[in-house]
């Protein structure tokens, strides 16, 4: 953390009293010479080792104050960048390349006057003053402490004040993030085909359509109940893998009002409020789910006129929306772009090679979240629940956006949901209105936009238009466990499979990730034969960064490399595999940082997962936990297959100059403060639990892009006094050359978490403990 101002704070003795504790700085408002007996935000906080903030004041105005100059005090920069783009500013201030032209013209086009207008309205009163408070907080921040800004953006003309609109802005655009959000080229760039011609460009393959998932987001979660803990009472993993840089990143935060809310947890930088987190009597955490945020509509069009599709038995016009974009150029002159935007009563045509807007047909895109305002009440009510009863409540205001909660109370009781936004679609309704479109993965949904009766559903029970209302998803709750690794709801707890929903949210009786499947062979071992949990023991469970994919399928590997095995010619030469296979024989099958070989096994699955009918034993969805398994290297294609992927992976390591055999630690990391930090914990898709996702460069594997992040574990002693652990795996500072920047991160390294300071008695016994009081 970088240090506040000498106005601001004052370091202190942790034994001191609070009263002598704090220091006070007071800034005065309302109008010229009329005093204010009362400020409109006052608010204490108390940052304790790592930089953790501990917020407290006694309304929800102050603590947003709060909330916001302590999450500044860290993500400064990311917060104001993130700012620029829900403005649509990212050509004027940074140039328009780089994808920046297509944003602008994207959150122009959707993030509306009107449309925060109408988020605005639907907020309540308590969290509209929250709001002010933030942006009050965030302003107030700015004017103390521009000169302790990190480097990347201190005296940046960008960072400045913000508005309640901002807010506003960087909420809805983090909703859509990963809905409509994934598709901004194609909606930036499509033209009818008259307008292509006359503008000399008839092609429409320029943008290439990537369906896939976006990388960057998921997580692995677990919550037991009283039957197989040792307290008796819950006890709960979360382990988000999200983004190491930019604003998907986490913050740990401690926020309270005395007798209403105490809750800590973490805040996403560009969020206002704990996101992930526990109480004194519940603890909760999220993971993507496979639910669908959007659809496709393919419009059909009048033959006469490309801007015109078919509704029922009559025709409606796409609606021109004209986006202005303010540029600077590689020179410095400025200029104003206009570009016209499409728009059906579905929502944006988008236009792509997959997408194309011909003369009979367009696509036009559907967000759920692009309306859904519920998310301050929904996480106000889960920082606030009691019971697993109030979580359900909670998310069933149907705030969450993308996720499933897995949570667990004080009493003993796990509980798994996918109540997360979702189009309320069902499987008849999709068997009658889907279409199928050249170029489309089938996975992709394409619904008829020219029958009225594809429209998502409407039910009274819905908070927001379209979606699914929370009855129809599934949700367990159990007390032994359940857990999930990114796959669908199905196989939460092996001996409950959840089954009859609509395939919106995703597949039943279907083959599960190896992630996920190791989750469930480490949650069997542990609970076998009357086994209890502890704390500890599940904290373990991860650290041990054991690679189920190996401890699966390389017997299978070592017995093609002990029999003789000839070199594998590939067109970049013979290659001996020698080096791979020992490397291989030698590992201890994880990865921490002081394991030999993991590299070979992870750049050679990345090859072997490819390979067609590798698999021995299929999938078997009475068996799902432990199907498909072995290798079929008695198929003369699979192991010519297999011997190539060890190649070509021998081939990419000595190509990055990476030794088959070297420890894991010394060619993966992230420098901190110029130290390499070595960093334990690898690929998802290789079978690994505790995930770590980087790209192979010359040298190793840095810097780090997404996988574990906000650990924390959260149980309940026996007399129910809650028990948490956690670690921010990349530390709490977005400068990573500041104290707090990665302090965390060498814990982490070292296999540590810290005992998250929640109580009172924990925070003025810190021996680092540092207190402002803030008035304003």
């Amino acid at each position: 953390m970088r240090p506040l101002s000498a106005v601001t704070t004052l370091l202190f003795c942790a034994g001191s009293t609070l009263a002598a504790q704090s220091a006070t700085a007071t800034r005065p408002v309302g109008k010229p010479g009329v005093a204010r007996t009362t400020p409109a935000y006052d608010v204490t906080i108390r940052w304790t080792s790592y930089g953790i903030p501990h917020v407290k004041a006694n309304d929800v105005g102050s603590l947003g104050f709060g909330f916001a100059y302590a999450t500044m005090t860290d993500a400064a920069c990311t917060i104001a960048r993130d700012v620029v783009m829900v403005r649509g500013e990212l050509s004027r201030t940074f140039g328009p390349d780089s994808g920046h032209r297509e944003s602008d013209i994207f959150h122009r086009a959707l993030l509306t006057d009107s449309a925060v207008k109408a988020f605005r309205t639907t907020q309540s009163a308590s969290a509209n003053r929250s709001t002010a408070g933030y942006v009050a907080g965030y302003n107030r921040y700015l004017q103390d402490q521009a000169a302790n800004l990190s480097p990347s953006c201190k005296g940046a003309a960008w960072v400045r004040p913000i508005t309640v609109d901002d807010v506003i802005r960087l909420h809805m655009s983090f909703g859509i993030r990963y809905g409509v959000g994934r598709f901004m080229k194609e909606m930036a760039t499509a033209a009818p085909p008259s307008e292509r011609k006359a503008a000399g460009s008839g092609d429409d393959t320029a943008v290439q359509t990537d369906f896939d998932a976006p990388e960057g987001i998921g997580s692995n979660a677990v919550a037991m109940g009283k039957d197989v803990t040792t307290t008796g009472r819950g006890l709960l993993l979360g382990n988000p893998h999200y983004p190491w840089r930019g604003s998907s990143r986490f913050h740990l935060i401690h926020t309270t009002i005395p007798g209403q809310l105490d809750v800590m947890g973490v805040s996403l930088y560009s969020s206002n409020g704990v996101i992930l987190g526990f109480n004194k009597d519940i603890a909760w955490t999220h993971t993507v789910s496979t639910g669908t945020r959007s659809t496709f509509y393919a419009l059909d069009l009048d033959p006469n006129d490309p801007t015109r599709y078919k509704y029922g038995n009559a025709w409606r016009a796409l609606q021109r929306v004209t986006v202005r974009v303010p540029l600077t150029s590689a020179t410095g002159a400025t200029s104003t772009e206009s570009r016209t935007v499409w728009m059906s009563h579905y929502g944006p045509v988008v236009m792509s090679e997959q997408l194309p807007w011909t003369t009979a047909r367009a696509f036009a895109i559907r967000d759920v979240n692009l309306a859904n305002h519920r998310a301050a009440a929904t996480y106000d009510a889960l920082g606030r629940a009691r019971t697993i009863a109030d979580v359900d409540a909670a998310i069933s205001l149907g705030g969450v956006a993308f996720t499933n909660t897995i949570a667990a109370d004080r009493e003993g009781t796990a509980y798994y949901a996918d109540v997360s936004a979702v189009p309320n679609i069902d499987a008849a309704m999709l068997t009658a209105c889907r279409v199928q479109a050249r170029g489309i993965p089938a996975a992709v949904i394409v619904l008829n936009g020219a029958d009225p009766a594809c429209e998502w559903k409407q039910d009274t029970a819905s908070a927001v238009a379209g979606a699914m209302p929370p009855r129809a998803m599934p949700r367990l709750r159990r007390t032994d466990v359940v857990s999930n690794a990114n796959d669908s709801y199905w196989l939460t707890n092996p001996a409950a499979p959840l089954e009859g929903f609509s395939p919106i949210i995703g597949g039943e009786r279907t083959a599960r990730s190896l992630r996920t499947r190791a989750g469930l062979q480490f949650i069997a071992e542990a609970t076998a034969n009357g086994k209890k949990v502890s704390v500890e023991q599940l904290q373990a469970m991860l650290y041990s960064h054991r690679n189920y994919g190996a401890e699966l399928l390389l017997n299978d590997v070592l017995a093609l490399c002990a029999a003789p095995i000839a070199p594998v010619t590939t067109p970049n030469g013979s290659v001996d595999l020698a080096a791979a296979c020992s490397a291989l024989a030698a590992w201890d099958r994880k990865e921490t940082i002081d394991s030999r070989g993991a590299q070979v096994w992870r750049e050679f699955w990345a090859f072997a997962a490819r390979i067609p009918n590798a698999w021995k034993v299929p999938f078997d969805a009475a068996d799902a936990a432990n199907t498909p398994r072995g290798l079929a290297t008695d198929n003369p294609t699979v192991k010519e297959g297999l011997r190539r992927a060890l190649a070509q992976a021998q081939q990419r390591l000595a190509q990055a100059g990476v030794a088959p055999d070297a420890t894991l630690g010394s060619v993966q990391y992230e420098v901190r403060k110029g130290e390499r930090v070595p960093i334990p914990g690898g690929a998802g898709g290789t079978g690994m639990w505790s995930v770590i996702t980087t790209e192979l460069k010359p040298g190793g594997y840095s810097p780090i892009i997404h996988g574990n992040s906000y650990i924390q574990v959260v149980g309940w002693k026996a007399d129910g006094t809650v028990d948490p652990r956690g670690i921010l795996t990349y530390s709490q500072h977005e400068d990573p050359n500041t104290e707090h920047g990665g302090d965390l991160t060498r814990l982490y390294s070292k296999g540590e978490m810290i005992r998250l300071p929640f109580s009172e008695a924990d925070i003025i016994a810190d021996k680092n403990l540092r207190v402002v009081r803030l008035k304003q």
